[in-house]
């Protein structure tokens, strides 16, 4: 079962992420907290939303996303920032049907990408992603700017 993530899901969501940031040899990083997430997905403007999969009502898996723009297309799309099913509920579909959602989420509002990124060395997913369909953009790298870089261009003066 796929449904839309509520304010009682904030709790396996994290524990979800963390499980990701293992899967993704980055155990560490997750700053993320309860208290974040809740008023992300469910403050007053929420600019993040998420879906979850149950199986026997406890959540096995989640997708994180967020809505983006092109200006080729004219159109938003969906980034999808996160998708994780636990390993030993994995080739049950659960994946499968987030993605499904989410691009009937497309379609139902016009949107004309569902976009996300996937590690070089993650080749189950690299596969499941493309027996769905999906094509890498080989042409393009992602950059970050983040931490001490990400502040001093912050508070560097304009011009």
């Amino acid at each position: 079962m796929i449904r839309p993530a509520r304010p009682d899901d904030v709790p396996a969501i994290l524990r979800l992420i963390r499980d990701l940031a293992a899967y993704e040899r980055e155990p560490d990083a997750v700053q993320t907290t309860e208290k974040d997430l809740e008023q992300a997905l469910f403050g007053e403007n929420p600019a993040v939303f998420a879906h979850i999969a149950e199986d026997a009502g406890e959540p096995v898996g989640f997708a994180l996303w967020f809505v983006n723009f092109s200006t080729w297309t004219g159109r938003h799309g969906v980034y999808l920032e996160d998708l994780f099913v636990r390993p030993e509920m994995r080739g049950r579909g659960y994946g499968r049907a987030l993605l499904t959602e989410l691009a009937r989420t497309c379609v139902r509002r016009g949107y004309r990408r569902l976009e996300w990124s996937v590690l070089d060395w993650n080749e189950p997913s690299i596969a499941f992603y493309r027996s769905l369909g999906a094509v890498p953009m080989d042409e393009w790298t992602v950059y970050r700017l983040h931490g001490e870089a990400l502040e001093e261009l912050g508070a560097a003066e304009a011009g």
